[in-house]
């Protein structure tokens, strides 16, 4: 955490150097990622693994795995199947899930959301039955949450978002990713910009308090001027938040990297990066990661509630569903991972068929070294930072005498150290997939089974 320098000039050159020519490398949106996990030696009680856990309040998550299409960049676990029969064993199951959870709630819940998939792909009575689970059952009290739920303009109808209304929620966040039609084609998404229009309408007239829009960049075909077009028309419904993507294509997904720009002089990725940065900043919108934009004093949820506090570093969250993950101090784990159909039907299908969930069988454990690791990626690769004070209370330790590569962030000038907190400034955060990947521990890593593509 000294000001002297530990690489020379042309170590940090060479270092920075690398980043410009590869700064998409893998989207590391949680720590370790998934595809690191592995079967446990032995299965490990619920119980056990919950009853010592610090956090004052908890998350809760429900997944619903079930979409109308796959898009051609998606490698999430979800499963094209509208069938509601489908639908309704899987919800049966997720509340004998809950049930079994029940009892490992030692903790409020200070917030809670639906994602997916798709969770507006149910029926109406189907989603109405997850708030019934989360408040019945998981005891979750609206009024001391915030509640976010995933939608998709397909599925925007005023049924289902009469039901979120009336249950409290928040947050509803929708992918548009382009406003052009060609480009949605491209990237093997059904959709018309009138359908977005019209559910971007029907939203507004329900007036709930926090609107996300999620676009990519880097699209087949798209161009700088097309990517700001698609921007520009998302910010006209004056969205309180918008998280913005860059393209990637992975391992199984329907997109291949050579139906992408990727790497070399023809990659706009950067540069629509940093128009879109200059233009939200122009219309009032903070930056709080690479990805995440909210105008300014939004508060997020009901003024009329007084949701319980939850860190952006805390633990303590319990994920419903299959493909969902849970967070404890020390354990990480969740449902067998898969992309195919094949590998998702089956996996599902487990799921429903099981009689008891109370045995975590697949997951990662974190000893101190992932542990430290984990809660310096969760800080600099978000505007809030690294609070140097509170990892040396956490770890008793110094997080630059553990990370020396941190040094790296600062005299490279991504990042720079303000008031005791580590932080990256807009250049570094658009850095932040290659940093997230160079940060990853060789155990994680060798690990990893998933081969992901720029």
């Amino acid at each position: 955490m000294t000001e002297t320098a530990v690489y020379d000039i042309e170590q940090v050159r060479a270092w920075k150097r690398e980043l410009d020519a590869a700064p998409y490398r893998s989207y590391l949106y949680s720590y370790p990622h998934k595809t690191a996990y592995r079967p446990f030696e032995k299965p490990k009680p619920l119980s056990e693994l919950w009853q010592d856990e610090p956090a004052e309040s908890f998350f809760l998550y429900m997944h619903i795995p079930f979409c109308g299409a796959r898009c051609g960049f998606c490698n999430l676990f979800t499963l094209p199947d509208k069938r509601e029969d489908v639908h309704k064993r899987y919800v049966d199951a997720l509340e004998r899930q809950a049930k079994q959870w029940a009892g490992l709630v030692s903790r409020p819940f200070a917030r809670f959301a639906i994602g997916g998939g798709t969770p507006t792909l149910l029926r109406a009575d189907q989603l109405s039955r997850l708030f019934d689970i989360a408040e019945d059952i998981m005891g979750l009290d609206p009024s001391a949450a915030s509640i976010s739920v995933e939608t998709s303009p397909e599925t925007v109808d005023p049924q289902r978002l009469r039901i979120l209304k009336e249950r409290g929620t928040d947050r509803v966040s929708m992918g548009i990713q382009s406003f052009i039609e060609a480009e949605a084609a491209a990237i093997y998404r059904p959709q018309k910009p009138d359908e977005v229009r019209r559910a971007l309408d029907l939203l507004q007239r329900f007036e709930f308090p926090l609107l996300n829009l999620d676009l990519i960049y880097g699209l087949p075909g798209q161009t700088l001027e097309t990517w700001l077009y698609s921007l520009e028309q998302a910010l006209s419904y004056e969205p309180g938040e918008i998280f913005l993507y860059p393209l990637y294509t992975r391992e199984h997904t329907i997109l291949k990297p050579g139906d992408v720009q990727g790497g070399g002089p023809e990659d706009l990725r950067m540069d629509m990066y940093l128009a879109a940065c200059k233009r939200l900043e122009e219309r009032g919108y903070e930056q709080f990661s690479m990805r995440r934009f909210a105008r300014k004093n939004t508060v997020g949820h009901d003024p009329s509630k007084r949701p319980l506090a939850y860190g952006c570093q805390e633990e303590g969250m319990m994920g419903l569903g299959c493909g969902a993950r849970s967070y404890t101090q020390h354990v990480h784990y969740a449902s067998r991972y898969g992309v195919s159909r094949k590998a998702t039907e089956s996996i599902i299908a487990d799921y429903v068929a099981a009689e008891r969930y109370d045995h975590a069988d697949y997951g990662f454990e974190l000893n101190i070294e992932e542990r430290k690791r984990r809660f310096v990626l969760k800080g600099i690769l978000h505007s809030e930072g690294l609070p140097l004070e509170e990892y040396a209370r956490r770890f008793g330790s110094d997080a630059f005498s553990d990370l020396p590569q941190l040094h790296l962030l600062t005299e490279s000038g991504l990042a720079a150290i303000e008031e005791g907190i580590l932080r990256m400034g807009r250049e570094g955060l658009g850095y932040s997939d290659a940093i997230g990947d160079w940060l990853i521990s060789e155990p994680v890593r060798n690990q990893m089974h998933e081969f992901v593509l720029p």
